[in-house]
């Protein structure tokens, strides 16, 4: 599955429900801010090799990949909804970022 086949299937769903009038950029942010609190919860008191190894538990597994699942579902929704390119706004801020830090300053 590509992002536009995502976006294209999210926006399916919610025509279906007729949930598009709830899909608000900013009903789209707090829902989307709301699971990655979920997804922080998950990690918030692991040490940094039991982060590392999270996805070793079957059931932390699960929960990590439902709630990755969920982040992405509203991020794709949002970036629709906006008419954002999410993959060329994610292309311009990495091109950015090695202008700003370029690796000879790491040297």
């Amino acid at each position: 599955m590509t992002l536009d086949d995502l976006q294209r299937r999210l926006a399916e769903f919610a025509a279906a429900r007729e949930w598009q009038r709830f899909h608000t950029p900013k009903n789209l942010v707090m829902a989307l801010s709301g699971e990655v609190g979920e997804l922080t919860a998950l990690f918030q008191w692991l040490t940094p090799a039991e982060s590392a190894s999270v996805l070793d538990d079957p059931a932390t597994r699960a929960a990590v990949l439902d709630e990755l699942a969920d982040v992405t579902i509203y991020l794709a929704r949002l970036a629709d909804v906006l008419g954002v390119d999410l993959l060329e706004a994610a292309e311009a801020k990495v091109n950015h970022n090695e202008s700003r830090f370029p690796v000879d300053r790491f040297d």
